[in-house]
């Protein structure tokens, strides 16, 4: 009777027990279909990789304490994998090709089950090559459980939309790291920002470029990339009157999880209806501040709430590219619009000079004894129209950006890092040891090679971290661009002044010259990848590797194998061609390139005898931070038609039989000032050879003039005028060859 009693008194109990059991298993099941497809945002259809027929790819929602079961099928011709950024996962699930899994092959499918421990907004996408720029990213959102101490009421209880901004470029994104990688200024003109000469002059900044070029510098620009169009929930307008079905109306506060699922590109977000109150940032709540407007990096997730103030009104919401040559918009509310303005272009040319005056000679940056961090000194602002006075009015406008009324100049709070405050104590365990690291962040705009300490990914070892160490990590940003820093698999605290309550993230923007220190407990094993989350700075060598503890991953075989093929794909060969087909001959070069290595061949074709022919292969290692140096060794093949016996004397005597020649070369090529190169060579019979060149001087938007003169009295002078980024017309005058007219095509 005692035993009866006493399970019936407790019968409630366990029932409780039990249910909170089943609530905590409870698991969430998502289907992921990932196919080719067909799209046309812009007028121009182009292939794409859908997910569940739809680009985005799902949102994915679930509550913490539920098991995530994720199972990707792959229909796609090529390999593929997911990543979910942000979210703490075991290691094995974190969807990192050759680094944590292998890749999903196609025809097959790959099960990710992980538990959901933690809260906010986040986002997932693919990590296998340039897929997340084609199309693969989705919004990955986790809310809190029901009783959470967390819950704050007035924000956590609010109606709530996720958004997602992206975009889309008309190129196949491996054509655009190519381009990249061969310095194309297509993109530049596209956005009306090549700066040249002519824009100089106009412009009164005449000796500014000439500086700039004197320190070896390309023009200046806060992005790489033109995008045809860019999107909030893949569209580039969006009505949102209602939520949940419930017409918004005056008085009304709506809470937006956004996600910047960009490949390259950071957005500023403004809203027409007044401040916005940043609470979450990468998925961590923040003590409510109230900004004007902020910029929101490649892969960060902000929460903000916006307010409507008035009926019958619609407020934008804007989120416009850095560059401000696009924009995509939301209109929250019912009635007519309100627009917030466009954002007015950028003064590029005093841009130039504030970068001519940080660049020394060697292309190291100089602080001038400044002190930065945190983006609370945005060094680009001496840019910005609104803040510093007048547009850049003599400049083509980029030929996406729309001409809508600009914004009025005045007053704007920013967001910056230093007012990011969390509401809980952030504070590491103070017996755990710590490991300190330090990184600089380096690059090479003119060959787009991106790095750690001047070192890519395939040049270096992964990092051991013993478990339960804290991580210390100072970065210093000694490039010229940018850099949002991601750690997988952990949040990071920034120690940015607010003491036990730093903020937690996952990302962190380091704008040029700024240093900035972030730690966190290393406290769950495995290979974990830290680097740049612009896709094509990732691509491009800017990423390490932490390995945590001596984890044996059961879904790596031979673990070694496996990050040889993760250094090979950021370290990736890229191919250029030009060919001139001109009325006195035929001539152009091919290139291939890495990180490191050049292997280039130039040919010039005459159409008869007298003009002959001539072969240049030279196969050279870059050197330095700067690669503006070059050893190489070379063959020249020439062949031209002179007469018997003939033969000319170069500028120090030396006989160059020019009939039949064929020669084997070692020299050295140097990048001096005013970005001409100097080559210099030697070859097996003694001759010596030295050359002047240079290929790409701006002399309009559209307009380059090169030039070339050697020591065996050669010499070229040449104009090129570019229709598209692959056809041009040349003209030029060869001292071999003559003169001649015809087009340029180049890959």
């Amino acid at each position: 009777m005692y035993i009866m009693k006493f399970f019936q008194r407790m019968l409630p109990l366990i029932l409780l027990l039990v249910a909170q059991l089943a609530a905590a298993q409870k698991v969430v099941r998502y289907d992921l279909y990932v196919k080719d497809t067909l799209v046309n945002y812009t007028g121009k259809e182009k292939p794409a990789i859908a997910v569940n027929g739809q680009i985005p790819m799902p949102t994915l929602e679930f509550t913490e304490g539920d098991t995530a079961e994720i199972v990707v099928h792959n229909q796609l011709k090529e390999n593929t994998s997911l990543h979910w950024h942000g979210v703490f996962v075991p290691n094995k699930e974190d969807g990192v090709p050759f680094l944590t899994q292998m890749p999903i092959k196609p025809g097959t499918s790959y099960t990710y089950r992980f538990p959901i421990i933690q809260n906010g907004t986040h986002w997932y996408h693919s990590h296998s090559g340039l897929q997340e720029q084609n199309g693969m990213f989705g919004s990955f959102i986790m809310k809190k459980k029901a009783g959470d101490r967390t819950f704050r009421k007035g924000i956590d209880d609010l109606p709530t939309v996720p958004i997602i901004l992206s975009e889309w470029t008309n190129l196949d994104p491996e054509n655009v790291q190519r381009m990249l990688s061969n310095a194309s200024d297509w993109f530049a003109i596209k956005k009306g920002a090549t700066q040249s000469y002519a824009e100089a002059i106009r412009r009164g900044q005449f000796t500014a470029k000439l500086t700039n070029e004197w320190k070896r510098m390309m023009a200046m620009d806060v992005s790489d990339i033109y995008y045809d169009q860019v999107q909030m929930n893949g569209n580039h307008f969006t009505d949102l009157k209602s939520i949940n079905g419930k017409a918004l109306k005056a008085g009304d506060k709506v809470r937006l999880r956004i996600a910047n699922g960009g490949a390259s590109s950071y957005f500023w977000l403004r809203y027409s209806g007044g401040k916005i109150t940043v609470v979450a940032s990468d998925g961590n709540d923040v003590e409510p501040v109230e900004v004007g407007r902020l910029i929101i990096a490649v892969s960060e997730t902000y929460d903000i709430v916006l307010t409507i103030p008035e009926a019958g009104k619609a407020y934008e919401l804007m989120a416009t590219t850095e560059d401000r040559t696009q924009s995509t918009s939301y209109f929250i509310g019912n009635g007519a619009k309100q627009p917030v303005g466009e954002m007015p272009r950028l003064k590029y040319f005093e841009g130039m000079k504030m970068m001519n005056d940080m660049m020394k000679m060697n292309g190291d940056l100089d602080d001038m004894g400044m002190s930065m961090s945190l983006n609370q000194m945005d060094m680009n602002a001496v840019m910005y129209p609104e803040i510093s006075g007048e547009a850049d009015k003599g400049m083509k406008m980029g030929e996406g950006t729309s001409h809508h009324q600009a914004e009025p100049q005045g007053d704007i709070t920013t967001l910056n890092y230093t007012m990011l405050k969390s509401p809980l104590n952030t504070t590491l365990p103070k017996a755990a040891p710590v490991k300190e690291l330090k990184f600089t962040l380096t690059g090479n705009m003119n060959r787009y090679v991106w790095s750690m300490d001047n070192r890519v990914l395939a040049e270096s070892d992964k990092i051991p971290v013993k478990k339960g160490e804290i991580l210390r990590i100072t970065l210093h940003n000694n490039s010229m661009m940018r850099h949002p820093m991601h750690l997988h698999g952990f949040d990071f605290r920034v120690l940015n002044g607010q003491g036990e309550n730093a903020p937690l993230k996952n990302v962190l923007d380091i704008m040029p010259m700024e240093t900035d220190t972030i730690e966190f407990l290393a406290n769950t094993e495995g290979d974990w990848f830290f680097h740049c989350h612009i896709l094509y700075h990732m691509m491009a060598g800017m990423n390490r590797v932490l390995a945590v503890g001596d984890y044996k991953n059961p879904e790596l075989p031979d673990k070694e194998i496996a990050y040889k093929m993760l250094q090979r794909e950021s370290n990736m060969v890229h191919f250029s061609t030009e060919n001139d087909f001109a009325t006195n001959g035929n001539d152009g070069q091919a290139m291939l390139m890495n990180a490191r290595w050049n292997l280039g061949t130039e040919w010039r074709l005459g159409y008869n005898d007298m003009h002959g022919y001539e072969v240049e292969t030279h196969l050279g290692r870059l050197l330095g931070k700067n690669q503006w140096y070059m050893p190489f060794m070379g063959f020249d093949w020439r062949y031209r038609k002179m007469g018997i016996d003939e033969q000319e004397k170069n500028i120090f005597g030396q006989v160059d039989k020019k009939d039949n020649r064929a020669a084997v070369s070692v020299g050295m090529m140097a990048t001096l000032p005013m970005l001409v190169n100097l080559q210099g060579e030697v070859y097996h019979d003694g001759i010596v050879r030295f050359s002047l060149m240079r290929e790409d001087i701006p002399v309009s938007s559209r307009l380059r003039a090169g030039f070339m003169v050697n020591t065996d009295k050669e010499y070229m002078l040449d104009m090129r005028y570019i229709f598209t980024r692959n056809l041009g017309i040349r003209t030029h005058y060869d001292s071999d060859m003559g003169f001649g007219v015809g087009l340029s095509l180049n890959y």
